[in-house]
């Protein structure tokens, strides 16, 4: 079905640019970069998908076309799948206009593993990979990089701080009559009669961050630029691995510093507390499918360091049965419990009545499914949305409510993490 041929590369870091320039004439594309983190259940360095050779619209597609073929699929759920998934309903406001969901069959896809790429490539396309590869390694000494990001959007806030304080507190109200134990509560930035460059916005922001789960997306006139430390959900033969994150501080400017701001994350009771909820969400998640006695938490509220911020994760994995469906996973799983709360129907619930927006691709999650049955999507946060039709621009943030929480702390955390995406956006 796919002609594979492999290439030896010199430069990643100039390939990867290369690539991203060769793939603009395409109306699809998905590239996903790990940007050289290694961990056990990494399966590359980065992966481009482009042109749409068949679309799918739907979860029942996307089911019944992983039975019949055995192909690459690579697209998104966006967090208001949870509305076909659950009970549920949005009625705010959108001002990005994303499908609820979208995936596609590439014509071509192209992964980068050890200094190789690996071409592979619909049979009827087969006879234009050396082309194709000739051109790519071009580019490389060409002067048509993206420019600079020059013109400098103004963002606004859809939710003002005095806002923001007092739907924290309602959100702390159904915490203290139990409704729910956390929530995540977001909000929007976003700027309209906006033009930017998206691949340049993309590499500023992944520069600024360098992520492990970074995607730049491109759906005709929609674009991702995506610069995500999470992982929400992987399948590798029969195991299933989860990474929530629920727990943020910042990068220190001095080593002590640093030091200091890393050790009280590990040792913060109220982020300890929040990213162990989420884990006991996840852990009755994934027992859904689940072989008996196979959910282990494998790595508990462990700091990892990024550029911009250290974060608390964790890591709970399980085996599944052999003949279970993809599609069943994502449904039993999704949306992802560090972007609800728990329980997480009410907790959803709620959201929808405090927040202004609609969350759509924020919050949702990008990825791929292999030829083998197996999959790996990542959580849509740290991330700009970009409506080029209706030049409208957007990213969202948002934090955990737990009991313990302080409206005030948590306002100065979405703004922590709105740093890189404003910074990008707004200094051009």
């Amino acid at each position: 079905m796919r002609t594979h041929r492999s290439f030896q590369i010199k430069s990643i870091s100039r390939i990867k640019n290369a690539l991203l320039e060769w793939s603009k004439p395409f109306g699809q594309v998905v590239w996903l970069d790990s940007n050289g983190h290694r961990d056990r259940y990494g399966s590359f360095e980065a992966c481009l998908a482009v042109g749409e050779e068949k679309r799918l619209n739907t979860l029942d597609e996307i089911a019944s076309c992983l039975e019949m073929d055995t192909d690459w699929l690579f697209g998104y759920f966006s967090y208001d799948l949870k509305n076909e998934i659950e009970d549920l309903v949005s009625k705010n406001s959108d001002g990005l206009g994303f499908p609820l969901m979208y995936f596609f069959q590439p014509q071509k896809v192209i992964v980068l593993k050890d200094d190789e790429l690996h071409f592979k490539y619909l049979n009827d396309y087969g006879n234009e990979i050396e082309s194709d590869f000739q051109q790519i390694v071009a580019s490389i000494h060409s002067n048509e990089s993206s420019k600079p990001v020059d013109r400098p959007v103004k963002i606004k806030m859809r939710i003002h701080k005095d806002t923001y304080f007092e739907k924290a507190n309602s959100f702390l109200q159904h915490i203290h009559r139990g409704d729910i134990y956390e929530a995540n509560f977001c909000q929007e930035f976003y700027a309209e009669n906006s033009t930017i460059d998206p691949i340049a916005v993309y590499q500023k922001l992944n520069a600024i961050s360098e992520p492990p789960f970074a995607v730049f997306m491109k759906l005709q006139e929609r674009y991702l630029m995506c610069a995500s430390p999470e992982r929400f959900l992987k399948k590798m033969g029969q195991m299933v691995i989860s990474q929530p994150i629920k727990g943020t501080a910042p990068r220190g400017k001095t080593k002590s510093e640093d030091l200091k701001f890393k050790t009280d994350l590990e040792h913060d009771e109220k982020e300890r507390a929040e990213n162990i909820m989420i884990v006991d969400l996840v852990r009755n998640d994934l027992s859904k499918s689940a072989l008996q006695g196979s959910v282990k938490v494998e790595e508990l509220c462990k700091v990892h360091s990024y550029k911009q911020v250290h974060q608390m994760i964790s890591t709970i994995i399980s085996t599944v049965s052999k003949e279970k469906n993809p599609i069943e996973l994502i449904k039993e799983t999704f949306p992802m419990g560090s972007m609800t709360g728990a329980p997480k129907l009410s907790a959803m619930q709620i959201i929808e009545n405090q927040e202004e927006t609609k969350r759509g691709l924020y919050s949702g999650a990008v990825g791929y499914f292999d030829p083998n049955g197996d999959f790996d999507f990542n959580v849509v946060i740290r991330s700009i949305l970009y409506n080029e039709a209706n030049k409208y621009v957007s990213f969202s943030v948002g934090s955990a409510i737990t009991s313990k929480s302080d409206p005030e702390k948590e306002y100065r955390e979405c703004l922590l993490k709105a740093k890189a995406m404003r910074k990008v956006l707004e200094k051009g």
